[in-house]
């Protein structure tokens, strides 16, 4: 079994975040890391590897020189493969045009699962797995807080808790899934697994090789933009309304 997981090379949360005159993210110069949710996806993969022989797992993702090192940290946690799909004419991509790309680097990989994560942490858009899965015309199961995969049916199955209850759905291969992180913690990368990382160089692909059209990507194509950027309010002082005892007995009015 082939199972492919998406995932993306983010800035790091912890810095301060840039943008471009163009209300796009300023990458150069900070710091970047594999998105945190990717790494639940990047775990489940693992998981199933390690329970059904023969299983291997690659690591797809999209983006300049830096996002090889999404995939290297996702090789440092296992895995076998990865490739990054780089090319100028993707800078200012939206959710469709990376759907778009995503899903001709997929048919040339062919796996037989697809995992991602349910968003990515810069983004948030939680588009990009249900476009995967209109485009390849796969079924999906999304947002799954628990995941199991049957290798006597081929059948990979879901949990997903909502607000109106506990819903359970299944799909034979092939077929998408994106996983929260309730899923369950993802692994440290080993000593071992950091190592063995280091001999495993990612393929780099553009969109020549996937026969995506430029004029179809980058910031020219999108459909989205972003109208206006305002920096997040400062933490102000909480309201403090004394208690003499009798504060559970008042009414707002009063």
């Amino acid at each position: 079994m082939h199972i492919v997981v998406c995932v993306k090379h983010v800035p790091d949360l912890a810095s301060q975040p840039r943008f471009t005159p163009g209300h796009t993210v300023d990458r150069e110069g900070v710091p970047g890391r594999l998105s945190e949710l990717d790494e639940h996806a990047v775990e489940q993969a693992l998981r199933i590897a390690e329970t059904v022989p023969g299983t291997r797992v690659t690591y797809l993702t999209m983006g300049p020189d830096a996002a090889a090192e999404a995939l290297r940290k996702a090789l440092a946690m296992g895995g076998d493969a990865a490739v990054r799909v780089g090319d100028d004419a993707l800078a200012g991509s939206d959710a469709p045009a990376t759907a778009l790309v995503l899903a001709a680097a997929l048919r040339r990989l062919e796996p037989d699962l697809v995992i991602c994560a349910m968003a990515s942490t810069d983004g948030g858009t939680s588009l990009v797995p249900a476009m995967l899965a209109e485009h390849l015309e796969l079924p999906q199961l999304t947002f799954a807080d628990e995941l199991t995969f049957d290798p006597a049916s081929g059948t990979v199955r879901v949990r997903r808790d909502g607000p109106a209850g506990t819903e359970h759905r299944e799909a034979a291969l092939p077929a998408l899934v994106s996983v929260t992180d309730r899923t369950g913690e993802a692994r440290y990368p080993s000593f071992k697994g950091i190592m063995a990382a280091k001999k495993k160089r990612p393929e780099t692909w553009s969109l020549a090789d996937l026969g995506v059209p430029a004029g179809q990507v980058g910031a020219a194509a999108a459909r989205t933009a972003v109208a206006a950027i305002a920096a997040r309010p400062p933490r102000t002082a909480g309201t403090q309304v004394p208690d003499e005892g009798r504060a559970g007995s008042c009414s707002p009015a009063s």
